[in-house]
């Protein structure tokens, strides 16, 4: 469905008619080309389309006219996103790039506004970290669904569509490499766990998930939810570990900003004695798209594995990071405060190969050690959402100044 932008051609009724006339030719000439539409005055409402009639030739107050326009809106208590330059050509590059950063701004928040999270499953009792408050989430319009994980399993356990059930083997055979000594059986367990998961968060309407992905999937139903996580990452439901639902709704902000799949890590460790840099991982759920190759690793659980047993373990996805430009964002529920949190920043995954197991990616972000420390001080997760892109500018504006969250930008 193409965003449409309502556009306001303004003038004062003392300056240049044909200046309206170029205006409107530029800018709906962007939308176009943007793929978006526009509900704007037209020529036979007012004259050439403007606010105000016109008058004078040649010339122009932009920086006076911007000014009033914000202070108006500004006395109205309507919000509005600034140019990055204070006034600019509506054919320059920097307008277009501005075009995008509004677009990707109003996705994130379209896309929140009456959001819903499946919980599927109980918090894990030794996640004190990932507790939330529904209230306040609520009171941001965003909803949480909750499923009973004996219900996911009672689904899987008697789904009796012979037919899904193929075809979601033949899709998690291409999806990644499988090793030997993994039966068939393995792999069908595997699907129909997939297809009740996918059941509930369509079932339910919802644009994300989280998961009690241990230990109860693997102590009584054999699997684990690692893979089925991934899945629907990858196709635009992400889906959080451990029952994180605001790790979830970190995970769906960043989509919406950035418009490819994210995942979610642990902060982990340190990378030799540089400062900036650290190792960030998890079993993994990671989507595909987030690793160096196409032929992933579709394996059993490597810590917890050792303790519960690799036969009952299957599902997790292993491989590093790619490399490239990455965003950091975390949302969090402050019941001291009453608000919804945030913090957010940009950085990288570096291409240095990382000697460890599980999903990894190796971090770099400026100032880490200053992060480190807000996090610690403000009561954040140890979860953290990483997606692909710079979309920090898009996070802040969107949930800072329209979604009324408290937003932390790390520089």
């Amino acid at each position: 469905m193409k965003q449409v932008f309502g556009v306001i051609v303004t003038t004062r009724s003392f300056f240049p008619s044909h200046l309206v006339e170029t205006a409107r030719a530029d800018i709906t000439k962007l939308l176009d080309k943007l793929g978006h539409d526009y509900v704007m005055v037209s020529e036979s409402d007012t004259n050439l389309g403007a606010v105000l009639s016109l008058d004078m030739a040649n010339r122009r107050d932009a920086f006076c006219g911007k000014i009033s326009l914000c202070n108006n809106l500004y006395q109205r208590s309507i919000p509005f996103t600034q140019t990055s330059l204070h006034t600019c050509a509506l054919n320059s590059s920097e307008f277009e790039e501005d075009v995008k950063k509004f677009a990707a701004t109003c996705n994130v928040v379209k896309g929140l506004k009456n959001s819903r999270i499946a919980m599927l499953g109980a918090r894990p009792v030794a996640f004190n970290t990932v507790r939330f408050s529904e209230k306040i989430l609520q009171k941001h319009g965003i909803s949480v669904q909750t499923v009973d994980l004996s219900e996911v399993i009672t689904k899987a356990l008697t789904f009796d569509d012979s037919d899904k059930s193929s075809i979601k083997e033949k899709e998690i055979r291409e999806y990644g490499r499988i090793p030997e000594g993994i039966g068939a059986e393995k792999i069908t367990r595997q699907a129909n766990l997939c297809l009740a998961m996918e059941y509930f968060v369509e079932e339910l309407d919802c644009q994300a998930s989280t998961v009690q992905c241990w230990d109860s999937l693997e102590n009584n139903y054999g699997c684990a939810a690692c893979l089925g996580m991934s899945m629907m990452g990858e196709k635009g439901k992400p889906s959080a570990c451990e029952s994180d639902v605001t790790g979830a709704l970190s995970m769906l902000v960043a989509q919406l900003a950035a418009g490819n799949p994210p995942a979610l890590m642990d902060w982990n460790n340190n990378i030799r004695d540089d400062r900036d840099c650290c190792i960030s991982l998890h079993c993994s759920n990671f989507p595909k798209s987030f690793f160096q190759t196409d032929e992933i690793e579709i394996g059993t659980l490597d810590v917890l594995g050792s303790v519960l047993g690799h036969d009952s373990t299957f599902g997790a996805c292993k491989g590093q990071v790619a490399p490239g430009p990455m965003t950091f964002i975390r949302c969090t529920t402050d019941d001291v405060k009453g608000v919804l949190k945030m913090y957010v920043g940009e950085g990288s995954f570096e291409a240095e190969e990382v000697p460890t197991k599980g999903g990894v990616a190796f971090c770099r972000v400026p100032m880490l050690q200053d992060l480190m420390k807000y996090v610690c001080d403000n009561g954040y997760e140890h979860h953290v959402c990483f997606v692909r892109g710079h979309v920090a500018d898009v996070l802040q504006e969107a949930m800072g100044k329209y979604m009324g969250v408290e937003v932390y930008r790390h520089k």
